[in-house]
């Protein structure tokens, strides 16, 4: 038997309709939010990724998905959206859109070759965010809020938002000395990943699983210290467009993010869920304000985030939080063989007036029909015989109370709009 992937999963049954609820829920959102859907392929030139999300992030140097194509050209499965979208908006020139800030949200599979865990898989999904043309710092706040009142409609507690900034590249570069004096005496002490960022991004030290206990990592300088009179403005704006959004905040001076990309402002969205200790961080984003020039494009502002579906998933699944799921309006049970054509042409007319209707398509008796319309649990059964095909009169009966009724065929859509609308009331 051949099985799926390592890292991957099946979409059915129960995740199936968690999943659907889920993208209707952010679609909706973004829909309120007046942002705009775009999509890019699902791989693209492994350069993107080792110029854009950089070469000492642990996804390039560790977890992507490489390959040559038959023209020999070096290609890579997205490992994470924000690259990609940038590489539309300067290969599309949005640049020169007149309706600036350009406001674009994304949601699909990506793909990182890492040990899969409990909300961690190979292929995975997830929904981001990406602004483009504005630095203003109500963006920033803005985009901190789209995944606070996600997981607030969803249901989820306790949401929280840590916030730090990491500064422009004059702090940054400041900053970074710093941590290359610091880190200097205890090198020896640090892991091989973080002997390889020493010099390269020193500010990735700091973002290590393994050496975060050390007491040199404890006493590391903090970049708040380091950053320029606009930087702290700008942090600080921030900071007062989310006490008018009255969404609660801390500073946390040790998150630097995993990506080298991120300049400015950087975030992450948690909430208290049952059973996930320190693992309940939910999302992450900030400001790349440089990215855009770096993989080719005009010097542009830009601020993102994004979250992974998988982990959602566990959250809701932790906190028992219970999907609401319309169900099907109607299923139609033809009699005999005489009645299908009638039926299914009936079942038809349903479907395009906007009800969700279901028929036997299994020749099943009256009684085993009443036994699919319990595992099925429709509002209403329609059931056709010959007596209804000839007097034009349709059988209706309400599943829930039992009571049955007589409409006219020309009658029934209205009948059925009725009633199904007082009943979502």
């Amino acid at each position: 038997m051949i099985q799926k992937p390592k890292g991957t999963y099946d979409v059915y049954k129960e995740n199936n309709k968690e999943i659907k609820y889920i993208e209707k829920l952010i679609e909706a959102l973004m829909d309120k939010y007046n942002y705009e859907y775009v999509r890019t392929p699902l791989f693209e030139a492994s350069e993107l990724f080792h110029r854009g999300v950089g070469e000492t992030s642990d996804i390039v140097s560790k977890e992507t998905y490489d390959f040559k194509d038959r023209g020999d050209r070096s290609m890579t499965l997205r490992p994470e959206g924000t690259a990609g979208v940038v590489r539309s908006f300067i290969e599309n020139k949005r640049y020169a859109d007149p309706n600036i800030p350009v406001k674009n949200w994304y949601y699909g599979p990506m793909y990182r070759y890492e040990r899969p865990q409990s909300g961690r898989f190979r292929e995975f999904y997830q929904f981001g965010v990406e602004v483009f043309g504005s630095n203003d710092p109500m963006l920033d706040a803005e985009i901190i809020s789209i995944p606070v009142n996600l997981y607030k409609l969803i249901g989820l507690k306790g949401i929280k938002v840590s916030i730090n900034s990491l500064g422009d590249i004059e702090s940054r570069l400041k900053y970074k000395e710093a941590l290359i004096e610091h880190f200097k005496p205890h090198i020896d002490d640090l892991c091989d990943d973080c002997k390889n960022r020493f010099l390269k991004n020193p500010l990735r030290i700091l973002d290590c699983k393994i050496d975060h206990d050390k007491e040199c990592m404890k006493n590391a300088p903090k970049i708040i210290d380091y950053l320029n009179e606009e930087s702290l403005n700008h942090f600080k704006k921030v900071q007062e467009y989310l006490e008018v959004m009255e969404i609660d905040y801390k500073v946390d001076p040790n998150i630097v993010r995993g990506l080298d990309y991120y300049t400015n402002t950087v975030f992450e969205v948690e909430a208290d869920i049952n059973g996930f200790g320190s693992n309940n961080v939910l999302c992450g984003g900030g400001r790349y304000n440089g990215l855009v020039e770096t993989l080719g494009g005009p010097k542009t502002a830009a601020v993102g985030f994004a979250l992974g579906l998988e982990r959602l998933l566990n959250a809701i699944k932790a906190e028992n939080i219970k999907i609401e799921d319309n169900g099907l309006d109607i299923y139609i049970i033809p009699m005999s063989e005489n009645e299908k054509e009638y039926s299914y042409k009936l079942c038809q007319d349903l479907r395009m007036n906007g009800f969700k209707t279901d028929i036997d398509y299994m020749n099943r008796n009256i009684k085993a029909n009443f036994k699919q319309v319990d595992r099925l649990n429709p509002k209403y059964i329609i059931i056709i015989g010959e007596e209804e095909i000839n007097s034009k009169i349709l059988t209706v009966k309400e599943n829930l109370n039992k009571k049955e009724y007589k409409v006219k065929e020309e009658e029934i859509l209205d009948f059925l709009d009725e009633k199904i609308e007082e009943e979502d009331i």
